[in-house]
């Protein structure tokens, strides 16, 4: 065991989610890594968060090198390259040309100009002409990855950043006593107790990474461009009477053949009006809960729920085929529920037998919207990422809308797993 990790126990360490509200907050947080790396404690603080004060605090209890770390594809963006072409450093930290910002700042020194800096860094709209090289701030580029490839500074700032919500850079310092020397533990509990910060370390932030991420697949994300839609041929509409009333049906063929279908309710007349975008539904196959009316899910009665709403009140159901089973296939989801039976839950079930909690794309569910005319509408869903996910693939969700159906004694520990794990929205309904 490292001095670092002997001390991190002896000395208590406040937890990762302390960290993460502090970041969102705009908030000051400190950091330790471990005594066979630098053993040292850096002030972070989101780039986006950075006032003349904040910047102030900083400049005053650190060594003073402010650096800003981001991702690799960011700093090229901002044509900020490697500061040599051999870095030597023996921790590879990878420092770019320094900066400051063009307009705003008067000899970049001083604490409002180097606050105002790194807020433009921050930006995912700066353009490199936004800054002048050199400068008095020093970016860092991070791995891909964050900490779980490289546990560094650099990587635990930019993680931090994100899983706060704001943009993926970040503004470090490290800290340091009056004489010069640095900061380390017992003395940076001290410090963050005296000032209110929380203090966490690099390895908890790895430890939360991968739990979260093997359970929920929270991925840290620095600044990915949306990736391009997939290709679909598509039929004719044609007129489609159901047990729900009629809708006009079209079906749309991935390259790989996988098949969905759209089923679209026009508003009715008696309706008036419409004041918000369309309703829209993207419902995941479901073989043994659309088909079979399985009660071990809920997927039938909610894909009857959101036909019934759309048919009322106009709007489109995307039915998603190659979801089977959260994206695992029908085999592996009756596998899944024999693992289920001996006492595991949906997600662990999932887990053991080496999938992700939910393994789903929404990228022909998007390109189907795309398709139809319909990048913003009022989302009928539970679940956060399924938002997130048409977010991404630039569908605009100007509402959501829960499609909740009541409990069955069969799958009650399911729906309790999906609010408690996997953060959907489910009301009483999951407790």
């Amino acid at each position: 065991m490292t001095q670092a990790r002997s001390e991190e126990r002896a000395i208590a360490l406040d937890p990762v989610e302390d960290a993460i509200e502090a970041m969102r907050a705009g908030r000051m947080v400190v950091v330790v890594d471990d005594e066979d790396r630098e053993n040292e404690g850096d002030i972070i603080v989101a780039a986006d968060a950075v006032t003349p004060e904040i910047m102030g605090f900083m400049i005053r209890y650190t060594s003073g090198v402010l650096c800003v770390p981001m991702s690799a594809e960011h700093a090229d963006a901002l044509s900020l390259p490697p500061m040599v072409v051999h870095n030597e450093d023996r921790k590879g930290t990878a420092y770019t040309v320094s900066c400051d910002a063009v307009d705003g700042v008067t000899t970049g020194i001083s604490g409002e100009d180097r606050a105002l800096t790194a807020r433009v860094l921050a930006r995912p709209e700066a353009r490199p002409t936004d800054l002048a090289r050199p400068g008095h701030m020093f970016p860092l580029r991070g791995v891909s990855g964050g900490v779980l490839a490289r546990r560094g500074h650099t990587e635990a700032s930019i993680d931090l950043a994100a899983l706060a919500g704001r943009e993926p850079v970040a503004v470090i310092a490290e800290l340091n006593h009056d004489d010069g020397t640095m900061m380390r533990l017992p003395a940076l509990r001290a410090f963050a107790d005296e000032h209110g910060m929380p203090l966490v370390s690099i390895e908890d932030l790895v430890q939360y990474r991968e739990r979260h991420e093997n359970e929920q697949r929270l991925t840290v994300e620095l600044r990915d461009t949306p990736s391009p839609l997939p290709r679909l041929a598509r039929t004719e509409p044609v007129r489609l009477p159901t047990a729900h009333g009629e809708f006009e049906a079209t079906a749309w063929r991935q390259e790989d053949g996988v098949e969905h279908l759209s089923l679209t309710a026009p508003r009715p007349p008696a309706a008036g009006p419409a004041t918000t975008p369309p309703l829209v539904r993207v419902h995941s196959e479901c073989l043994t809960g659309d088909v079979f009316g399985s009660h071990r899910c809920d997927c039938g009665e909610q894909l009857d729920a959101a036909l019934s709403a759309i048919r009322e009140e106009g709007g489109t159901v995307v039915y998603v085929r190659g979801h089977e089973g959260r994206g695992i296939g029908l085999f592996e989801k009756i596998r899944a529920y024999a693992l289920q039976d001996e006492g595991q839950d949906t997600v662990d079930a999932n887990l053991s037998l080496g999938f992700p909690p939910d393994a789903r794309d929404y990228a022909h569910a998007a390109a189907v919207l795309h398709g139809l005319g319909l990048t913003e509408v009022v989302l009928m869903t539970n679940n956060p990422e399924k938002t997130a996910a048409l977010s991404r693939h630039g569908i605009v969700v100007a509402g959501t809308r829960a499609d909740i159906v009541e409990p069955r004694p069969e799958n009650e520990r399911y729906l309790r797993t999906k609010a408690e794990r996997m953060n959907h929205a489910l009301g009483d309904t999951g407790r």
